[in-house]
């Protein structure tokens, strides 16, 4: 039976509008899913059998469901982008709430990991300021989309995303090298594998440093720009400039080297 004119008690298991109330009195109310009328009206002498409906073929020449069906798509389009901008805006939470898990683990046992790679806690407390920058970049991020759902200027919304994707580009090469990476400089459970060369620690510590550090200013960046209301934003000719676009391209993709000791734990806050 085709969906287009099936009863709706029949080709989906469900009841007309009114069929709930009907129910014990007269049976289902079923109706033409194309034209929403009574299907007790329809049939080969009236609509063009059961399985077509030129009443509604007709009124839509006419323009009668144009309107009606706008309406549809747009609540269809309001509703998948609500569903993209809470689902990124969960998904980071989530993120934030596992690396502040990950953050007290380190913190807590920062001593003992001295120990066994045998070099000074001063020397380790880069892992636990670069946990500390992804918890709060993390948050950071999070917000970012409840902002952008209610932002309704084009030019403003393009160097937004702009300074969004980069910030959040550069927080998931961060999280992934200190989630992932890390591992190649810290001794498996149960085994007794050499530990890390003092090169391949140095190495370490300067990339994870770095990405602290680049991703700072690219969050540093986009903060700066939503605490002024992204009023760089200058429209010539139906395209969007910004100073601070400039600037922030200047800087992409920077080296991720750098001493660990002038990276300094960024505070970032949304008022």
């Amino acid at each position: 039976m085709g969906l287009e004119n099936a009863k709706a008690g029949d080709a989906l298991g469900l009841m007309g509008p009114r069929g709930a109330l009907e129910k014990g009195l007269t049976g289902t109310a079923d109706f033409c899913w194309l034209c929403l009328g009574d299907w007790s009206e329809h049939g080969s002498r009236t609509t063009g059998g059961n399985y077509a409906c030129n009443r509604y073929e007709a009124d839509k020449k006419k323009g009668i469901y144009d309107e009606a069906e706008a309406q549809r798509e747009r609540a269809k389009n309001s509703l998948v982008r609500y569903t993209h901008y809470f689902e990124r805006w969960a998904s980071n939470q989530k993120s934030r709430q596992k690396a502040q898990g990950d953050l007290q683990k380190f913190e807590s046992e920062l001593a003992k990991l001295s120990d066994i790679l045998g070099i000074p806690e001063s020397q380790l407390k880069f892992i636990p300021e670069a946990w500390s920058q992804i918890v709060e970049c993390r948050q950071v991020l999070q917000w970012t989309y409840a902002y952008g759902y209610y932002l309704d200027d084009k030019a403003k919304n393009d160097f937004f995303v702009y300074l969004q994707g980069e910030a959040e580009s550069g927080l998931e090469r961060l999280h992934k090298c200190a989630e992932k990476d890390i591992h190649a400089i810290l001794p498996k459970a149960g085994e007794t594998e050499p530990l890390p060369s003092l090169q391949d620690f140095n190495e370490f510590r300067v990339k994870l440093a770095g990405l602290t550090s680049v991703t700072r200013n690219y969050f540093e960046n986009l903060v700066q720009a939503l605490e002024a209301g992204l009023e760089d934003v200058r429209v010539t000719g139906g395209q969007s400039t910004s100073k601070k676009k400039a600037r922030t391209a200047s800087k992409r993709k920077p080296s991720a080297k750098g001493k660990s000791g002038r990276n300094k734990k960024a505070r970032i806050t949304i008022s």
